[in-house]
């Protein structure tokens, strides 16, 4: 889903009279200050209470109705430097989950007030160099006008409107009204507001110098939020869009009611709903719009072809660095194939990406030195915000001489180091086959022939019932949790229906880093069935815990989860046109897996599971062929399945070898 912390990403504005557009309020220009007059400002500011004064002590709040081409006003709350004695470039970001707090004498105060403009005072740089902030409500949601769309496609003809126009038409606005600005516009946003900064570079406004999508809502179909490959991500959709998608009918300043679980686990609430159109019934009652589109289109019709941008990411001129996390639950595959579709589509672009060791907007809110029980022996985010983000704005928006970067920013796991690139992937990076083999093993060889003894089958086999699904995690919890993404996976490696397949010992480090891709030969006893591929770092059993250790974790043995991804198989062939297996026939189910950078260290094992359900993660499937929207209690039922490594149908992993040798 889009996060929660994205549903407090923005700041504020406030309302004006229905249809004027608010002038800039009069004040007078402060006198240059004087070195000895200026208060200093810490590298970093410890609170929101710190952060609240600095905003207060140097900027003046504006808010403004920008006009745009329809005649639809748009809320923008404008922070001014006091000092207008120069000009400063704008930064400005355009968001779904509201420009609060409103009114032009409130200033950010909690923690769930203004997470975007309080990340860039805290850091301070953006403050000490003189920037303007600009946010805003985009179309339809709070205090602006218009109806909102979920990833409004692009206009269909010259004159409609859609976010490109949006953002063009109020950059045009902010440049010619705004005091003090210098005429150079930067956007950034993470999340949903990612996808809005990546709309602004299409057919972009000349002010507009610099765009940073930052974990970019992409394909809601093949990869991103709600869809991976098809197989539908029941937890974080059902979550996000019992908030987020009920029906504003006129502008407001207020989020409706949190959704609430009915149980003290997530696993046992979603069980419990059954079938998908059970929740609308008991949940929804068929008022969430977009919940309803979700359900009517189950396949990659024209409705989700019309919502993936990528396309139109084709000859834009304002420089790109794109931002995601090798942890994102969410929008990995969207920061990914941002920075390709910008790549490939726009060749005199300046373009960058950078991957750092986050979850869902981690380099935002926290300093990145720590996810869950794993340490990266840095402070990663804090890196990320000097020396990469704030000289990005600082070459594009002040033409200021910043050290030469390069095009991709990735950070190494396992070594726990930046690493630089001139693409991504690393041309370097050489596909290499890694195998299942009898007996569990885990090989870069190719398989033998089956039958060379009692125990080799040619296969290995699970029972998936839907009834009892594999949970995404082992911890309980009343939400759904993103720490997934990293967390300890010995307790799916000990259930029946999970298979897995291990190295030895690895003799020295192997590093990962590029793309990877699934191929499986699997044949059911049912008509359809979710394939999920986990990449897992297993470490030795004398590794020592970490000191501290609040969390009482436990190291020795850790399987730390790498990476993993879910197929539906019934989208094997087609995404457009589901297909169902034939019960006993075997069938190649080949798919994609994000892309990693990470390295397994001498003495670890690389171990790759397989399973069949990830509750409530993904949704159950049925195991039966059939519109799993529109299925019923009575349509799901257990199948045993197989997964082959003979010479002929031969199953695994491709991987981007970095370094190092497989065994």
């Amino acid at each position: 889903m889009v996060c929660s912390f994205c549903l407090l990403a923005s700041v504020a504005c406030s309302v004006t009279s229905p249809r004027a557009v608010a002038e800039p309020r009069k004040t007078t220009p402060l006198s240059p200050a004087t070195p000895e007059d200026t208060p200093l400002i810490p590298r970093e500011l410890k609170d929101d209470a710190e952060v609240a004064r600095a905003l207060r002590e140097y900027y003046t709040k504006y808010e403004y109705r920008i006009p745009v081409r329809d005649g639809v006003h748009l809320y923008t709350a404008v922070y001014v430097p006091k000092d207008r004695s120069k000009t400063y470039p704008v930064l400005f970001a355009r968001t779904p989950y509201s420009a609060h707090p409103y009114g032009a004498d409130q200033f950010p105060g909690t923690d769930a007030e203004a997470r975007y403009l309080k990340r860039l005072v805290a850091t301070s740089d953006f403050v000490r160099e003189g920037y303007i902030f600009a946010v805003q409500d985009v179309r339809g949601r709070f205090m602006s006008e218009g109806t909102f769309a979920d990833v409004r496609p692009r206009a269909a003809k010259k004159g409609d409107v859609d976010e490109s126009t949006d953002a063009y038409d109020s950059i045009d606005w902010m440049v010619k009204n705004v005091p003090s600005n210098s005429g150079k516009v930067g956007i950034q946003g993470i999340s949903y507001d990612g996808f809005y900064a990546a709309q602004a570079a299409i057919n972009a406004h000349p002010a507009l110098k610099a765009v940073s999508p930052q974990a970019p809502v992409t394909d809601w179909f093949d990869g991103d939020d709600f869809h991976h490959h098809g197989a539908f991500m029941l937890g974080d959709a059902m979550d996000f869009y019992a908030t987020f998608g009920r029906a504003r009918p006129k502008p407001t300043k207020k989020w409706g009611p949190d959704f609430e679980h009915d149980a003290a686990d997530v696993y046992d609430f979603f069980l419990r709903i059954g079938a998908l159109p059970n929740a609308n019934a008991r949940y929804f009652e068929s008022k969430i719009a977009f919940w309803n589109d979700l359900m009517q289109h189950g396949t990659k019709d024209d409705f989700w072809k019309a919502r993936d941008p990528r396309p139109d990411y084709k000859n834009v001129k304002p420089a790109v660095m794109t931002v995601g996390g090798w942890y994102d639950a969410e929008d990995l595959f969207g920061a990914l194939e941002t920075y390709h579709a910008f790549e490939r589509q726009s060749p005199g672009a300046a373009n960058t990406l950078v991957m750092g060791p986050w979850s869902h907007g981690g380099w935002s809110r926290s300093d990145g030195e720590q996810l869950g029980d794993i340490s990266f022996g840095a402070k990663t985010a804090v890196f990320f915000r000097e020396h990469i983000e704030f000289p990005f704005f600082q070459r594009y928006l002040k033409g200021k001489q910043v050290p030469q970067q390069p095009e991709v920013w990735a950070f190494e796991t396992g070594t726990n180091a930046w690493q630089r690139y001139p693409a991504w992937p690393p041309p370097e990076a050489k596909p290499v086959f890694l195998s299942f083999q009898p007996g569990g093993k885990l090989s870069s060889s190719a398989p033998a022939a089956s039958g060379k003894s009692a125990t080799d089958d040619g296969f290995d086999q699970y029972v998936s019932d839907p009834a009892k699904p594999v949970p995404y995690r082992d911890k309980l919890s009343a939400k759904m949790n993103h720490d997934y993404m990293i967390e300890d996976q010995r307790f799916a490696s000990r259930r029946p229906d999970v298979l897995t397949y291990e190295t030895g010992e690895l003799e020295s480090d192997v590093t990962f880093g590029g793309p990877l891709e699934a191929s499986l030969w699997v044949s059911t006893t049912g008509s359809d069935a979710d394939f999920v591929v986990k990449i897992v770092d297993v470490y030795p059993q004398d590794y020592p815990d970490p000191t501290p250790n609040p969390s009482g974790a436990h190291m020795g043995g850790f399987q730390q989860l790498v990476r993993a991804e879910v197929m539906r198989g019934k989208f094997r062939t087609s995404f457009e046109k589901p297909v169902a297996f034939k019960p006993g026939e075997p069938a190649l189910v080949r798919f994609s897996i994000p892309d990693t950078l990470h390295t397994f260290r001498s003495g670890h094992r690389i171990m790759i599971q397989v399973q069949s359900s990830w509750f409530p993660l993904v949704d159950r499937n049925p195991q039966t062929f059939t519109d799993i929207y529109r299925a019923t209690d009575a349509d799901f039922h257990a199948a045993t399945h197989r997964v082959y490594h003979t010479p002929g149908m031969a199953s695994g992993l491709k991987i981007s070898l970095l370094r190092g040798r497989l065994p």
